[in-house]
């Protein structure tokens, strides 16, 4: 399947005009998009542009700041995979389905083309679309996508291995969340994480207590041994903070 960048510079500002109209927009299919501080992370857009007049060309876009004046991007860059195409009641209908790849140290404008923790947010949108022979049309859009800081659970470990029937297991482990403005992971203390586990021959997690992180966010508790089995911890995230389990550490009871 072919593959093609788009340049996402949006033309200055321009009353919508009715033969072009921008629908369907969904980000990343309705979720949040959760960025660490260094990968790059894909998240899919589709959405529908219809038009009464030739296109050469057109873009969704995320955005934060005042459109215009201090704008800036979410998307390094997005990739179209394909614009399915119907025509009615004298309209054409692109029904548009690509990949935006957001990379924390190349953000298009604004913040010295960096993420700083304030973009933990909802983003705003708009819609352009270039005419044959001339011409534009702009317009801002209600969808929006809320980016997120991503979490990690660092340090898991269950001990003793193993351990008796009925003696006890000490489960440890720090919650830590990127911080975008400084590029690096900080300690996220006072978190609420939920101790999990998984007996052995099951391919499920319940969970068997919720734990508060202290100001450093170090996790600890004990639970009693009462079969093998492999322990985890899971956060659940917040409004700004993405969620994430923990590595896992599989105790034999003996």
């Amino acid at each position: 399947m072919a593959l093609s960048g788009l340049g996402l510079t949006a033309p200055t500002a321009h009353a919508a005009e009715s033969d072009i109209s921008f629908s369907n927009v969904v980000f990343n299919n309705g979720k949040p998009v959760v960025v660490g501080i260094s990968a790059e992370v894909e998240a899919p857009l589709t959405y529908t542009v219809k038009s009464s007049v030739s296109l050469d060309s057109w873009w969704v876009e995320a955005y934060r700041g005042t459109y215009e004046t201090d704008e800036y991007e979410l998307a390094a860059f997005t990739t179209r995979w394909g614009c399915s195409q119907s025509s009615a009641g004298g309209y054409t209908f692109r029904d548009c389905d690509e990949t935006m790849t957001i990379d924390p140290d190349s953000m298009p404008g604004g913040h010295g083309n960096k993420l700083v923790n304030s973009d933990a947010t909802d983003w705003a949108s708009l819609g352009t679309a270039i005419k044959k022979g001339g011409g534009y049309d702009t317009d801002l859009l209600s969808a929006t996508v809320r980016l997120q800081r991503a979490s990690r659970i660092q340090g898991m470990n269950a001990s003793p291995e193993p351990v008796a029937k009925g003696g006890t297991i000490t489960v440890t482990g720090t919650v830590q969340r990127a911080n975008w403005t400084l590029h690096r992971y900080d300690n996220y203390g006072g978190r609420l994480v939920k101790l999990q586990f998984k007996p052995a021959g099951s391919s499920s997690y319940t969970t068997v207590k919720s734990v508060t992180a202290g100001s450093t966010g170090y996790l600890k508790t004990t639970v009693t041994a009462s079969q093998d089995g492999t322990w985890r911890w899971r956060y659940s995230g917040n409004s700004t903070t993405g969620a994430s389990n923990s590595s896992t550490d599989y105790v034999d009871v003996n």
